[in-house]
């Protein structure tokens, strides 16, 4: 009996080794290791393209890293339903075509990192409904086109630091529904609007160190549900009017630490319901215009650390709500936090002081007192002038007029008395000899 079992077993080892066995030499490619059939590594640098029909279909962790494969086509990875965690690491990768990834329903994490990859193309992560995480790290991307992850609902974390991104195309980031942290690239220098479109439910939202002409109107709509949208440390241009327009239910807006030519308008209501807005550490070139900032249904302002001009339209940012209710008065009121936290940037006699240690309402007053008469100045010469210049053009019409009018007058009559002279030749006779005894002479 101890024998017949000790066979038994014998069998069972001798199946299980030619199992593997099998499954090494005759399941897995020549290039790969097959440490098992739920893992397989590929990171020879031997293959040219994806060893589709010889990786085992049960595969759940695959790496095919260090590779050559310029193209990673559509379905590439089709027949794999098994697969959890996908490295794409390392590879000569300059083209990911659409739906690429489609057919993984279990794949949760996938690296795509130090490629020549440049463009991530429209839908070229579309269908990948459960994946988690996607590492796009030290790659060469330029430009997301809209839609590049069209359906991919599921993704909490995408990974785009370390490239040179240039655009971000409108529909960008379209699909993604609950994103916990979306980390961007530096430099970026163009964002399109409704390049955020049908983001929704973002916890961490980070755009820094770019190089905008502008923020463009629509820049964040269809942005909802963020828990912390941060602009930090960059050129955003001018603010043009509309930029927040669309962007919905905001824990904590940060703007900081930026250089900003200008804000054509800033508009903020309640409708945004932005609950926390933080302006800080910002160079303004321009004072904004009367009206062009608006602030409403912020439950909490911090302006701070700022650096505005303080030049003749300094009364203008205090009367916005930027200075949120601050105001140095003619009384010589002790300033507010706005005018102790902030700082003049120009002009240049004054650059670096805090606002609060300036006169600013004299300052404001004389500026604007003396721009105000030289605008009144200027006026009413110009007005002067073309009173003068209307006056005169009226004075000489009517001197031609009346001179065209005599001269009319003159070539009537003469042309009547030639009329009614050749008419009566006594008449002509007798008058000649009465212009004659009275020594008149006609010219």
């Amino acid at each position: 009996m101890n024998s017949t079992w000790r066979v038994i077993v014998f069998l069972i080892i001798l199946w299980r080794i030619c199992y593997n066995n099998n499954l090494l030499v005759h399941g897995c490619p020549l290039e790969c290791i097959c440490l098992s059939q739920t893992q397989v590594m590929c990171n020879t640098g031997a293959l040219r393209e994806i060893p589709l029909k010889t990786i085992p279909v049960t595969v759940e962790q695959l790496s095919l890293t260090k590779n050559y494969f310029p193209i990673i086509k559509s379905d590439a990875f089709g027949g794999l339903r098994a697969l959890r965690k996908l490295s794409l690491d390392g590879n000569n990768i300059t083209t990911i075509k659409p739906f690429a990834f489609r057919g993984l329903p279990r794949l949760r994490d996938l690296s795509i990192q130090h490629t020549p990859l440049a463009t991530v193309a429209s839908f070229a992560f579309a269908g990948l409904q459960n994946v988690s995480q996607i590492q796009l790290s030290h790659n060469k991307i330029l430009r997301i086109e809209g839609y590049a992850f069209a359906g991919a609902v599921n993704i909490r974390q995408i990974h785009l630091a370390d490239n040179p991104t240039v655009t971000i195309e409108t529909n960008a980031f379209s699909s993604l529904s609950n994103v916990d942290r979306l980390i961007l690239p530096s430099g970026i220098r163009v964002i399109e609007p409704d390049a955020f479109y049908g983001l929704e439910t973002v916890g961490y939202l980070k755009l820094s160190f770019m190089d905008l002409a502008s923020l463009e109107p629509y820049t964040f709509r269809g942005l909802t549900h963020v828990k912390l949208l941060s602009l930090q440390e960059s050129d955003l241009g001018i603010i043009r009017a509309g930029a927040f327009e669309g962007l919905v239910q905001v824990e904590l807006l940060n703007i900081l630490n930026n250089k900003i030519d200008a804000i054509q308008e800033l508009n903020i209501t309640a409708a945004n319901r932005i609950r926390v807005l933080r302006i800080q550490g910002n160079h303004l070139l321009e004072t904004p215009e009367s009206g062009s900032i608006v602030l409403e249904g912020i439950d909490t302002l911090h302006v701070n650390s700022n650096y505005f001009p303080c030049g003749c339209h300094i009364h203008t940012l205090l009367d916005s709500p930027l200075s949120n209710g601050t105001y140095l008065s003619h009384s010589g009121a002790p300033a507010g936090d706005f005018l102790s936290k902030n700082y003049c940037i120009s002009p240049l006699e004054v650059n670096g002081m805090p606002m609060s240690s300036i006169d600013i309402y004299s300052i404001g007053r004389c500026l604007e007192q003396v721009t105000r008469e030289n605008l009144e100045a200027a006026n009413s010469v110009i007005s002067t002038m073309l009173r003068g210049q209307s006056w005169n053009r009226w004075l000489q019409w009517q001197s031609e007029h009346s001179k065209r009018s005599q001269e009319k007058t003159l070539i009537s009559s003469v042309s009547s008395a030639v009329r009614f002279l050749a008419a009566s030749p006594i008449i002509a006779i007798k008058f000649l000899v009465y212009l004659k005894n009275f020594n008149i002479k006609i010219s």
